[in-house]
């Protein structure tokens, strides 16, 4: 009977201790942060829906590393640079996740899909009750979208990739995805990583900016729900087919975008209620299932080593601190507009992440003042939050998709 190498059965460990040294503590590193992300997402710190699944298969597809050849090492989850239609064909028949890699990420499906579930439960009748407002707060809560662009290009970025992190300031994972997938594509995947691994942070740091900035007297001032106009259905239809047709005949590039957002919102309004439990749950959750999944499979060692990867981590940070600070900018210019009746809390739901910073603005309000609900008006903020930032990324992509 042949002699056993144990490090060939246990392929894991033998190929993290035939790798080179900085690989295998980067491993090593990435299986501590999976297992922590996937712990504080159970707890509920940082968002559950994407942080499980992320966190669980960060963990596994850096321990999962074999030997594919006697001269190759990799994992049999997803190969992300698959390129040729032989090479294709064969890692779709070996990695477990290449066919939903291939036929609804690296393509932006997966972002629509999203995109469908999240005007399904987008109730934009919140932003037509004050629309000047809502407006307001969103354009503010985009400072960081564009604040960023310019900063990312000084610190060395090219337009495309500068354009692509700067929409982590919107908040919104399936625009960057789509956004850096046509603008960048060769750091698209470090790009969306960064982008969901920072949105699940709003959930964690964004109280802590609304306390440093707002004082508690603000924080708690009370809104009359009931004095709030009502909007028709079909009112709301009619502003969806519009905003929607016009947006898509300003910027066709995003045009998939605006038709899945804008779709979910009429299947919700026109009360078709098998369609309307189709995308707000089997689709929705599917797809953030799928999502969270395949960017933890994306994160290896690999990824992380690559060097523009810390650049693009601050420059996510500096967007989204940007843009909660816009947010309320925003908040406190609509509140001396108002003549001091407006909660300038709202201004933190401008930052796009349906529906976590609306929630968030809610909870301080709460904890300020019990007797204070302001969630009408901070989804009214979050979804025009939305519209800006697709906005937004049309208006890059258009600008420098041709450009070199």
């Amino acid at each position: 009977m042949p002699g056993i190498d144990l490090l060939h059965v246990f392929q894991g460990i033998g190929t993290m201790i035939a790798s080179d040294p900085l690989i295998a503590f980067a491993r090593i590193a990435l299986i501590a942060l999976g297992i922590g992300l996937l712990y504080l997402g159970v707890r509920g710190t940082l968002e559950p829906l994407i942080m499980i699944p992320m966190g669980l298969g960060m963990a596994s597809v850096n321990g999962a590393v074999l030997y594919l050849s006697a001269k190759e090492m990799g994992t049999i989850f997803v190969d992300p640079i698959a390129s040729g239609p032989e090479k294709l064909l064969d890692v779709l028949q070996i990695d477990f996740l290449q066919p939903i890699y291939t036929f609804t990420f690296s393509n932006g499906l997966i972002a629509c899909l999203v995109f469908m579930g999240i005007g399904a439960i987008s109730d934009i009748g919140y932003m037509l009750i004050a629309p000047i407002r809502c407006m307001i707060i969103a354009i503010m809560a985009e400072l960081g979208t564009l604040l960023t662009f310019p900063i990312a290009v000084a610190m060395g970025l090219n337009y495309k990739e500068a354009a692509s992190i700067a929409m982590v300031g919107g908040a919104d994972g399936p625009m960057v995805l789509y956004t850096s997938l046509i603008l960048a594509r060769d750091l698209f995947v470090p790009i969306t990583i960064v982008a969901y691994l920072y949105l699940s942070l709003t959930y964690a740091g964004y109280p802590y900016l609304v306390r440093l900035l707002i004082p508690k007297h603000l924080r708690g001032i009370k809104m009359d729900v009931k004095a709030a106009p009502n909007v028709t259905a079909g009112e709301k239809i009619t502003f969806a087919v519009i905003i929607c047709t016009l947006l898509c005949l300003l910027f066709p590039v995003a045009a998939p975008l605006f038709l899945s957002f804008f779709l979910g919102v009429v299947v919700r309004e026109s009360g078709i209620k098998q369609y309307v439990e189709f995308l707000s749950g089997t689709v929705l959750y599917g797809s953030t299932l799928f999502l969270g999944l395949l960017l933890g499979v994306l994160f290896e060692a690999g990824t992380i080593l690559n060097p523009k990867v810390l650049l693009l981590l601050v420059l996510g940070m500096i967007a989204l601190l940007l843009s909660g600070i816009g947010g309320i900018i925003g908040g406190y210019i609509v509140y001396w507009m108002s003549g001091r009746s407006f909660n300038p809390v709202i201004g933190i739901a401008g930052v796009s992440c349906v529906p976590t910073t609306a929630k968030v603005a809610q909870k301080e309000v709460h904890a300020a003042n019990k007797f204070a609900m302001i969630l009408p008006w901070a989804m009214g903020a979050c979804v025009s939050g939305v519209i800006t930032s697709a906005i937004i990324a049309g208006v890059y992509i258009s600008v420098l998709q041709n450009t070199h």
